[in-house]
Parts: structure tokens; sequence; C-alpha cells
């Protein structure tokens, strides 16, 4: 992670003949927020002064809203590569603060600050890295999204085949450009879907570079002509797009999820983290795959991380350990998807990996290779993971460990939020409903 100071910034701007720059925030629902200042206001933003109502934040307009200052990180300046570069555009990402200095309780940004600090209490460091999916779309004539791809191709095709090569470049090529360490890219297995893994980091750092990547893949994709999006099943009968945490948590520059006089290389210490996800993987799923659409994607097929468990090899778990051992083994989240808060969904694994060390719960043995298909539906019956967002809520209400990693303001707003949506959606009849009956009653 890049340390730098205000002065920094201030010298950087001069250098690069920035004239505007953009306050980068996050409301609660991991929507990425900002205010645009000139290049005259910035040392008056570095300095805290600029201020907004909470309102845009919590996503909700009501009658209390109150005034929070805008407080930007230094190291997250990034001047934008594909704005001119005379009058150039650049960013920092804000943490969001009472008048009085104090952290506003609605900041996401802050809450995995706490979680990191929870940690690094313990003497330990969170590393994550992310591979992100999203689909590329055709536009109509008005330039509206649509579900037609661009391309058939498949698990990792080439041109000319793979269409959306060109863009998926350019997309890599930008984050580079702006400091992002990409690991590698491919076409995935649904026609017009993508894959971009950003490299291991600082769980802040990775979290901002989350935020980030989908307002850049967005933003290439949109001069390319095509719509990038992140819904997590935007069409039926094809996989959906996940976001996969790949975390490992170090100790004086060791990776404590590794031990070498265990059979399956693994520690107690990673055993108990893994148990932990698994003790509060209803709660995890409420943040970690936030719509209504989300639960299309989780359902049960041969690639779906439906089940709340771990296994080397079976893709039905929501996690998975591969089998590199010393400083590169690491347990992968696969259940979250891309629309998720990165800083509240990474916050709240850290957490339940953290409470899972901490009451020293026991894993639960790893899942075989392979379940029968008539056994299936009976395991996920017995340990699926929520079938849908009220039932994920159901969860997310009773657990005190998430609730508290959260705060009480961003665990009631978000509650409230999704409580809503979930009875907007009951509420309607759709097409599905339609075709199915209709006509015959």
């Amino acid at each position: 992670m890049r340390t730098f100071t205000k002065q920094d910034v201030l010298e950087k701007a001069a250098e690069h003949n920035v004239k505007f720059i953009r306050l980068q925030f996050t409301n609660i629902f991991g929507t990425l927020k900002n205010i645009a200042i000139t290049v005259e206001e910035l040392e008056r933003a570095l300095d805290g002064q600029i201020s907004f109502d909470s309102s845009v934040i919590e996503g909700i307009v009501g009658r209390y809203e109150s005034d929070i200052l805008l407080n930007p990180d230094p190291s997250t300046f990034v001047i934008f590569p594909w704005r001119p570069r005379e009058g150039a555009v650049a960013r920092l990402i804000c943490d969001l603060l009472h008048p009085d200095g104090t952290p506003f309780g609605g900041c996401s940004r802050s809450v995995i600050k706490r979680t990191i600090a929870a940690a690094e209490s313990k003497g330990l460091h969170l590393q994550v890295g992310a591979e992100i999916e999203f689909f590329l779309f055709q536009t109509d004539e008005k330039g509206k999204p649509t579900v037609i791809t661009h391309d058939q191709a498949g698990y990792c095709d080439l041109t000319p085949v793979d269409m959306g090569e060109n863009a998926r470049r350019d997309m890599v090529l930008t984050l580079q450009e702006m400091g992002f360490d990409v690991s590698s890219s491919h076409h995935e297995i649904a026609p017009g879907q993508h894959e971009i893994f950003l490299k291991e980091d600082d769980a802040l750092a990775i979290a901002d570079s989350i935020a980030t990547f989908k307002f850049v893949v967005r933003t290439i994709a949109q001069r390319h002509g095509l719509h990038a999006t992140f819904m997590p099943k935007p069409v039926s009968g094809v996989n959906g797009s996940g976001l996969h945490l790949q975390m490992s948590l170090w100790q004086d520059e060791k990776n404590v999820f590794y031990a070498a006089k265990e059979p399956d290389g693994l520690s107690i210490t990673a055993k108990r983290f893994i148990a932990g996800l698994v003790e509060h993987a209803g709660a995890l799923t409420a943040i970690a795959n936030p719509l209504v659409n989300s639960y299309k994607r989780i359902s049960s097929n041969d690639l779906a991380p439906v089940l709340a468990g771990w296994s080397e090899n079976n893709r039905s778990a929501m996690i998975r350990v591969p089998s590199w051992r010393g400083n590169g083994t690491r347990v992968i989240l696969r259940s979250p998807d891309p629309t998720g808060n990165p800083y509240t969904v990474i916050a709240a694994a850290l957490q339940a990996g953290l409470d899972g060390i901490k009451r020293k719960l026991t894993a639960p043995k790893p899942l075989a290779k392979d379940i029968p298909a008539w056994e299936i539906k009976e395991v996920i019956r017995e340990m699926g993971l929520p079938r849908n967002l009220e039932g994920a809520l159901r969860a997310f209400k009773t657990d005190v460990v998430i609730k508290q990693a959260l705060g009480e303001s961003i665990f009631q707003r978000y509650l409230e939020a999704k409580e809503n949506e979930w009875e907007r959606f009951q509420s309607q009849v759709h097409q599905w409903e339609l075709d199915e009956y209709l006509q015959n009653f």
C-alpha cells in the first residue's frame, strides 16, 4: 500500500496539471459516490473541510440527516488515465467523520479499519486477493443495456471467439496504469463473462481496489460501446458472477494458515478460521449476497457455492482450500458476489474467522470431492446456504458477532433497507408466474 502525504498529493496534482478531484466514498450498500472539487479546493479537502449530508451514505432521505465531513486518504490519490492530460481528473477515497472528528457510524471504510485493528491487536494481518467476474453486454440504439452478449466464447477462449478480449485488455492496462497489481484475466465459462484477478494486498487496500475496479471496468466497457454488469445472475441457464476472496492470515511475516507437521498442511488456526466462516455463514450471506438476484446464482449446480462447508475440490462448498502450501496457503471464500460492499464483506469475513479462532471452534470435516446426485438435495437441506434474501436476513438479525463488526448504525440501516427490498420483490407479479400459471388457472 502506497504512503502518500498531504504534501505529496498537492505536488503530484500540480505536476500532472490536475484540475478536478473526485472525492470518492462508498455508501452502506457498496455503491461508489463522489463529490467533485476543483484543484483550488484540494488543500481544504485534504484538511477534512468538505461536508455533505448523511442521506447519501444511508440510502434513505429522512427527517434527521446530519452533516458529515469527508476525510481523504492521501495514499489513494490516483489520476484517471482515460481523462485528458490537460485538465486531468484525479480521485481520493475518503473516510467519513462527524464534525467533531469521530468516525461516522455509516462509514463502511471505518468498519474494515476497526476489524483490521482487532486482528492486529492479536498480532494478525490479513492479506486478500480478489477474483472478480462480470458480464459484457451489448447496448440498444438508445444506449440502454441489453442481455445480449457479443460473443459465444467459453472458459479461457481466445480471439476471434472471445470478442471481449480488446475491452478486457484495455481494462487491465488502465488498472495497471492506476497502480493495481493485476495477476491474470481471462474469458469465463458463460458467453460474455469475464474475470480479472487482483493480486493479494492488505485488507483495506484490496477493499479500496474492488470498489474502484467496478467503476473502472464499467467506464472502459462504455468506451467500447458495451455495458459491464456485476449483477450475480443476469441470464438464466448459465453461470452467474462471483467475487472469490483469497484470504491468508500472517504473523511476523509467517503465514499462520500453514503447518508443515500437519498431514494436510493446515494449521489449527486455519481450521478455526474456517470454522468461524462456517459458523456465521448465514449472516455472511446476507452481506456478501445482498440482492434478491444473488440467490439465483447460489443455487444447486455443479459450480455454485451452495453449501456451508469447505473442501479442496468440491465446488459446491462456500470455502475452497487450494492445494498450495507454505506461504501460498490460503482460504478462498467463494460464495460472495461482486454486488456486495467490499468493505463490509471483507470485514465480516475477517470477524467471523477471528471469532472461530477466539472460541477455538472445530471445523467440520471437508466435503467429499463428489456428492452423488441423489444425495445433493438432502445435503443442501442439511447444510445449504440460505435459499433467498429473506432466509439470509433471518440469520443476519440474530448474529451478534457480525452485528458488532458492522456497528449498530450500518446493521440497522442495512437490515431495514433489505427487508424492504424483499417485500417489494414479494409484492410484484413476475413474468415466470404469468408464463407458468396464467393459461392454466
